[in-house]
């Protein structure tokens, strides 16, 4: 189960779960004690669990307490670049599918109008045609009537 943390304006930290104002500290024991934990900015709603651990790191270096290697953030940040990369590479994948779904649809329908302008012109032909058929009768009638 997750364990919500609201916080507050005031940088306070609510526990919802024990219904109390926590430290830091205190989440990072949370943590540590094989807890999840999720923050939640009481004003937004917006998730800053993500800040907050960054924080209780930089808290924890600064104090001298810090478990974590040099070689373990430098690798950290470089998974993080590496995440940052893959994930406009998948945005970048997602924009080239929609495109072509689109170019994929797009080109039977531009096919159907050019058939459909296609069939006008030659309906058009084919009415001019019948009509060009249609004063030869009526001239050959007149004509047999006269004579």
């Amino acid at each position: 189960m997750v364990r919500i943390i609201k916080r507050y304006e005031s940088r306070k930290l609510y526990d919802t779960e024990e219904s109390r104002y926590v430290s830091l500290a205190e989440i990072a024991g949370f943590v540590r004690e094989g807890q999840q934990v999720r923050v939640v900015d009481n004003a937004s709603q917006a998730d800053v669990t993500a800040q907050m651990l960054t924080q209780i790191i930089l808290d924890e270096g600064r104090n001298g307490r810090s478990p974590i290697s040099t070689e373990f953030l430098h690798d950290l940040v470089r998974a993080g670049e590496r995440a940052f990369s893959s994930g406009v590479q998948q945005v970048q994948k997602g924009v080239d599918r929609l495109l072509e779904a689109s170019v994929e649809r797009i080109g039977p329908i531009r096919r159907a109008r050019e058939e459909m302008t296609h069939l006008r012109s030659r309906l058009e032909d084919l009415e001019l045609s019948l009509s060009g058929l249609e004063a030869e009768q009526r001239s050959s009638e007149t004509k047999g009537k006269n004579s």
